[in-house]
């Protein structure tokens, strides 16, 4: 019998950015396959590791498998008494919590200013994958963020032409210069669409930057799609208070319908 999935193996997943589920047995009683502690991973069309091979695992994997195509649920509990629920002639009764691991959400930030480098220290702080862009070897210094956050001295537009982030990339324009964001937010919005476009300014710079890019031919619905002003209206007017701001909001992006638990409603 294969062993329970190592560490190892989880993190390995984790690096290649795959979404499973983590099956892990917390309670067990009478005659069992495996104890408390054994491990499996579940991915849409395969496993890694076991917790008892069988009739038990063949259940737990379909309830997994359950749970990964479920958009509003990320941990469940399953639970069976061998006979009478599974027909085995094992006599006990198992426990399997069950929690979805899902890849740490892109952010990409466009401008390493004062926003830009809260920002990038605030989402860090909540587990978002940063990458930071400037073209200011001054402001584009590794010294000024956290460990981890990438950071990238380029011209934003030839980063963007060269390296576009990625679709599942949530994208934030934060640089110091106007005609700098219009050209960025012309550049993501022609390209492949990602989940979520943000650019920090008033009202009236996005009707201004709105109208030439529609303009320009960009279309309608990807022009609706951009956040501007980026970040929910908490009254927010230092740097370090507009980036809490863009980051409950992607906060809200990336758990997406889920509810909050009761606790905090």
């Amino acid at each position: 019998m294969s062993d329970p999935v190592s560490w190892a193996q989880l993190a390995a997943l984790e690096r290649a950015r795959r979404t499973f589920v983590l099956c892990t047995v917390t309670d067990t009683g009478g005659s069992t396959p495996r104890l408390a502690g054994a491990r499996m991973a579940v991915l849409p069309d395969d496993f890694r590791g076991t917790i008892g091979g069988g009739a038990v695992e063949q259940h737990v994997q379909r309830a997994a498998r359950r749970l990964l195509a479920d958009p509003a649920t990320s941990t469940q509990i399953w639970s069976a008494h061998l006979v009478r629920d599974l027909g085995m002639c094992c006599g006990g009764q198992m426990r399997v919590f069950m929690e979805k691991i899902e890849p740490a959400p892109r952010l990409w930030i466009y401008g390493a200013g004062h926003v830009g480098t809260a920002l990038a220290a605030a989402a860090h702080a909540v587990d978002f994958e940063v990458t930071v862009i400037d073209p200011r070897a001054e402001w584009a210094a590794p010294a000024r963020f956290p460990p981890g956050v990438t950071v990238v001295d380029a011209e934003p537009e030839d980063h963007l032409k060269a390296h576009p982030p990625p679709p599942d990339a949530l994208v934030v324009v934060v640089t110091h210069d106007h005609p700098l964001d219009e050209a960025l937010i012309r550049g993501l919005l022609t390209g492949e669409p990602r989940r979520y476009v943000g650019l920090i300014g008033s009202r009236g710079k996005w009707a201004r930057f709105r109208e030439r890019l529609a303009a320009r031919g960009v279309d309608a619905d990807r022009l609706e799609a951009v956040r501007c002003p980026v970040g929910l209206d908490l009254g927010a007017e230092t740097p370090s208070e507009i980036a809490v701001s863009i980051v409950a909001e992607l906060v809200r992006e990336r758990r997406g319908p889920k509810r909050a638990p009761e606790k905090w409603r």
